[in-house]
């Protein structure tokens, strides 16, 4: 059976932040949207953010964006807007935030502004400000912050536009479902069948399809069912967007593989994987060919499928 994985469902939240930066600002944080120049364009720095905190010792258990935008006061101002996604309590969340703050502020010596966004299921749970009180000094860091859970109930999804609105509805759908594996299935075929009616475009179809796929998280006898009514819903439309006919070929590949030898199976997967995600890579897979080792070989074989580029998985090998 596959389990969910936290790294899994991180990454989707990173991943349609990058691509739906301008969508996310709209939906959760308005006020903040009308302010930002989006014609002069979003620099993501994560890759910096990473930098400014690799000291702190917690454990990573969140999502975490730094943006550089421009705003509409017609002057070349920009500042810089640092997101959290927080799945889980964490009992020094406002205090974390406070410290990240003032290290990018350090660093740029620019306006640094920190929203969160909560994904956990308890409506106490507000973490959004920390203060240091004492002998007359006072500092308070106060932030905007959102819960997921508010937005039960809010979004119609029939009508809905933004990605945010699908995306949020795909998240409470799966934490009100918990491992309720056939109303799963169900909710995980209505919202990708949704995709196509509301006449997203392929690229579209594919990131919001990710993101979904990420999060509702099926047993394998439920996700070939579910493959297999994706595919004949995209035979019905002739909209063969999500490949699903070549996912589920990989799977059955690697079951087909427990009986006709596993290694070689599991490399067959490998290389419908690489060719799917990466159009081929010849040169990394003769050296995988080379692999005999079965658990070594899963291993690459989960990394093909979440890497998002060919370098990191030569970095893996």
């Amino acid at each position: 059976m596959k389990k969910e994985n936290v790294s899994d469902y991180d990454s989707g939240w990173k991943e349609v932040i990058s691509f739906y930066f301008n969508d996310f600002m709209l939906f959760f944080f308005p006020n903040i949207h009308n302010d930002i120049d989006f014609d002069k364009g979003f620099v993501f720095l994560d890759k910096e953010f990473e930098k400014i905190v690799k000291e702190s010792e917690e454990k990573r258990r969140y999502v975490d964006k730094l943006v550089k935008v421009f705003l509409k006061n017609g002057k070349e101002e920009w500042l810089l807007i640092h997101i959290e996604i927080q799945r889980s309590y964490e009992k020094e969340f406002a205090k974390r935030m406070y410290v990240y703050n003032y290290r990018i502020f350090d660093t740029y010596k620019k306006e640094v502004i920190t929203i969160a966004v909560l994904a956990d299921e308890s409506k106490q749970y507000m973490p959004n400000i920390f203060e240091i009180k004492r002998w007359g000094f006072v500092n308070t860091f106060k932030f905007p912050l959102i819960k997921l859970i508010d937005y039960k109930d809010k979004i119609n999804i029939e009508k809905a536009k933004n990605p945010f609105e699908i995306i949020t509805f795909a998240h409470l759908k799966n934490l009100e479902v918990k491992k309720d594996n056939k109303k799963k299935l169900f909710w995980k075929i209505t919202l990708v069948k949704l995709l196509y009616d509301k006449g997203y475009k392929k690229e579209d179809v594919l990131n919001l399809y990710r993101f979904i796929d990420w999060i509702m998280v099926l047993p394998d006898e439920f996700s070939i069912k579910f493959h297999e009514d994706i595919i004949k819903y995209e035979e019905e439309k002739k909209m063969p967007f999500i490949t699903t006919a070549e996912r589920i070929g990989v799977e059955k590949g690697i079951e087909q593989g427990i009986e006709q030898g596993i290694e070689q199976g599991i490399k067959e997967a490998i290389s419908d994987l690489l060719e799917i995600r990466f159009t081929g890579e010849g040169a990394l897979f003769k050296k995988i060919k080379k692999i005999n080792d079965i658990d070594r070989l899963r291993a690459i074989k989960d990394a093909v499928k979440t890497a998002n580029s060919i370098d990191e998985i030569y970095k893996f090998l």
